[in-house]
């Protein structure tokens, strides 16, 4: 097999980078990716200068990472700022930078993890340092420029809770590394070099298949205990809004409450849900769009009395003259009364969504955000805990930015859950499910339970191991109900965060130094 890939290793290493993205979801063919990395360490390995090793990591990042955001294409087509058949292009494009990452750890594999003696075969510190630099690259990805670690390897092992786990400890970017180290394992098995890998691999394969049974949280029987509800408008016009979808938006939201009932019961809808003001204080001519102590009226109108809404919205800052200074993503908590309990911006934004970088050198160029507005949005100040009567303090975290392992909880103020609505209406399938899945691993991470709402879906309650305890899927209109699942104590990576990632890198580095110096 090697052999063959070899005669053409620029297309064998663009085709195992397509057959790796399959691992992740909602295909989640994670066996083929470990065999995909596997193959690839190979010609890594046996590249014969550090430029082909490079190149070969390039590629294979390219293809699996273009292929896993394929989603973003779809977005193109609901803007007319820029033309529709943009889409693919501009993801590939995308992901030529994207792809730098896979390519550097392929580069300190090969030129610190290689025995560069003629004919020598890949071997334990090869992959050692393998799975290192794969750490080092994925946290890097995370903050670089922004960051944009979507999708980390970990991902794939969400189908076999037992193995996504251990993120609890080690967190998502070691995780991944040592995802590396198993496919390393299994090429190194292939060749009967070390028995301890050659054991380890089969045992690994054998509890991903089988699964590890986690201990459950019992479900609250108290019929007055605090619930959650997620409401799921699923309203088409959410991509093009027409003229009166602020106003049929917000019916369908109030359709899909549910009735009080003697439990306290937290309603969260998401990102984006109300496209009316909602503060006061705004110049005249800005309510136009609907008095806001109206609109918090008819929203407290479906409440019960112990009852809470979560929803996102936006909330404007002016100049004195009456202009727009500054508009915000949020989220408000609306009681009973209609009044507003508090409110958080977002503060991880998106480029090329809620700010054009470097706008007025693009701007002139006719490049455009792919979310329509002349204003971009003002960043908040990070994560945010807000106390709720009867629920407990809930963690903010506007869309994306639940996928930044180790920056999703004021550490200060620890919540009981975390509300994570979502605005995944404008993307392909594959992409609201992959949002999920990253949900899922910081639930892993934290401990915490993460209540996701999006318009179209995917909607869910996640507990603090990662489970989807109640769904609304995507497409469909609904809402999902359940107790607020329990959070768990601070896990070890809830304490220590990335660092406990870049330790295991070093620790990976070392091994690998140490058989090298070993075997000399």
């Amino acid at each position: 097999m090697l052999a063959i890939l070899s005669r053409r290793p620029g297309i064998a290493v663009l085709i195992l980078g397509a057959l790796a993205s399959t691992g992740f979801a909602p295909l989640a063919f994670w066996p083929m990716t470990l065999v995909a990395v596997a193959l690839w360490l190979a010609l890594v390995h046996d590249a014969p200068t550090v430029r082909a090793a490079l190149w070969r990591g390039w590629l294979f990042g390219w293809a699996q990472l273009t292929l896993a955001n394929m989603w973003i294409a779809q977005a193109f087509t609901y803007q007319d700022a820029m033309p529709h058949w943009l889409g693919v292009p501009a993801v590939a494009l995308l992901c030529l930078y994207l792809a730098i990452y896979p390519m550097m750890a392929a580069g300190l594999a090969w030129r610190w993890g290689k025995d560069h003696k003629p004919g020598a075969a890949p071997d334990l510190r090869f992959v050692l340092i393998a799975g290192a630099a794969w750490i080092l690259t994925e946290w890097l990805r995370s903050w670089a420029l922004t960051g944009y670690p979507w999708p980390p390897l970990a991902t794939i092992w969400l189908p076999v809770l037992g193995v996504a786990w251990s993120a609890a400890w080690v967190g998502t970017y070691a995780l991944s590394g040592l995802t590396v180290v198993v496919a390393g394992a299994l090429l190194l098995a292939i060749g009967r070099k070390w028995l301890l890998p050659a054991i380890a691999a089969p045992v690994v394969i054998a509890l991903a298949l089988t699964g590890v049974a986690l201990p459950t949280t019992p479900a609250a029987t108290d019929p007055a205990a605090p619930r959650i509800r997620v409401v799921q408008p699923n309203l088409d016009q959410e991509q093009r809004p027409r003229d009166d979808y602020a106003e049929t938006n917000l019916q369908a939201l109030l359709a899909n409450g549910g009735t009080p009932g003697p439990a306290p019961r937290l309603i969260v809808w998401p990102e984006g849900a109300l496209r009316l003001l909602i503060e006061e204080g705004y110049p005249p001519q800005y309510y136009a769009r609907g008095d806001p102590l109206i609109t918090r009226k008819r929203i407290a109108a479906a409440l019960g009395p112990r009852d809470i809404v979560l929803t996102g919205g936006n909330a404007v800052q002016f100049k004195p003259d009456g202009e727009i200074a500054a508009i915000t993503n949020s989220v408000f908590a609306i009681d009973a009364t209609g009044t507003i309990l508090g409110r958080y911006d977002k503060a991880h934004l998106v480029p090329w969504g809620e700010y054009l970088p470097w706008r007025p050198l693009l701007s002139q160029i006719g490049v455009s955000r792919l979310v329509p507005g002349e204003y971009d949005f003002a960043p908040g100040p990070g994560p945010r805990s807000q106390p709720l009567p009867g629920f407990g303090a809930a963690g903010m975290l506007i869309c994306y930015e639940v996928i930044f392992s180790g920056q999703v909880v004021d550490a200060k103020h620890r919540p009981a859950f975390i509300f994570n609505p979502s605005n995944d209406s404008w993307y392909a399938k594959f992409g609201p499910q992959q949002h999920l899945a990253q949900a899922r691993l910081r639930a892993i991470e934290e401990g915490l339970p993460i209540i996701r709402a999006t318009p179209t879906g995917i909607s869910a309650i996640v507990d603090a191991d990662g489970r989807i305890v109640a769904s609304v899927d995507w497409g469909k209109a609904g809402a999902a109900e359940a107790p607020i699942p329990a959070a768990h104590p601070p896990t070890l990576f809830a304490r220590s965060g990335n660092w406990i990632a870049l330790a295991i890198a070093v620790l990976l580095a070392a091994l690998g130094v140490a058989i090298r110096r070993r075997a000399r």
